[in-house]
């Protein structure tokens, strides 16, 4: 985790979407670098400032297509491990396989429309700029869903499924624990045999273990 306020640089091309983030942010006690309303200057200020975490709606000008994510991994490519925290007003998930293809640094995926409140907000920042990962349910639920049954996905239980999916919205095991009515040592022995059917060595780091996954569920060719 970043020591001192976590330096963020926003690009947001909506004046007044952009404006309340800034003010939000600072209000909570972020140090925002820069905030941008375009792809081009994305890239110039993460290069710039080289930031803690660069929080980046996917579709910015020129083009309005995925420009803002184009432009968080071509700076990550110059600052490797670059936490990133995309905002979407849409679920993709090929955005979500992009992300997360080189498997370095923090990654976030939020949709516009289910952040609630500023504390789910500020607690996803926080994560991600700490190397976490967080992603909506329904970008998971579409990353899951999109997998062949005959590929290894399909060897999970149910129950299985459900950690993994909580696990990927970067929730602790505790967390997990509560939400499904099980014990904390259940979501261990889950945790442990996902890995196993997925042929992921197992990792002390939460967060991590849900790169990991993610990454290799979407980076196995889907069989026709």
């Amino acid at each position: 985790m970043p020591v001192g306020p976590v330096r963020l640089v926003v690009a947001e091309d909506l004046y007044l979407l952009r404006e309340g983030l800034v003010r939000l942010l600072k209000a909570r006690g972020f140090d925002v670098a820069a905030a941008t309303d375009s792809a081009p200057g994305l890239l110039a200020a993460l290069l710039e400032h080289r930031p803690d975490l660069a929080v980046v709606d996917i579709r910015l000008p020129p083009t309005n297509t995925d420009d803002g994510l184009r432009a968080a991994l071509a700076a990550r490519e110059q600052l490797p491990g670059l936490p990133i925290l995309l905002l979407s007003q849409y679920v993709e998930p090929v955005y979500a396989q992009e992300l997360l293809a080189d498997q370095a640094g923090g990654v976030g995926y939020l949709l516009k429309d289910r952040v609630f409140s500023d504390d789910q907000f500020v607690d996803a920042i926080r994560a991600v700029a700490a190397g976490g990962t967080v992603m909506d349910p329904q970008v998971v639920t579409k990353l899951l869903v999109r997998r062949s049954r005959s590929e290894p996905l399909a060897r999970l239980s149910e129950r299985e499924r459900q950690v993994l999916e909580l696990m990927a919205e970067g929730r602790s095991n505790s967390a997990i624990a509560s939400r499904l009515f099980v014990s904390e040592k259940a979501v261990s022995k889950h945790s442990t045999s996902i890995f196993t059917k997925l042929e992921l060595a197992p990792s002390d780091d939460d967060n991590r273990r849900v790169l990991a996954v993610l990454a290799y569920l979407m980076a196995t060719p889907k069989q026709g």
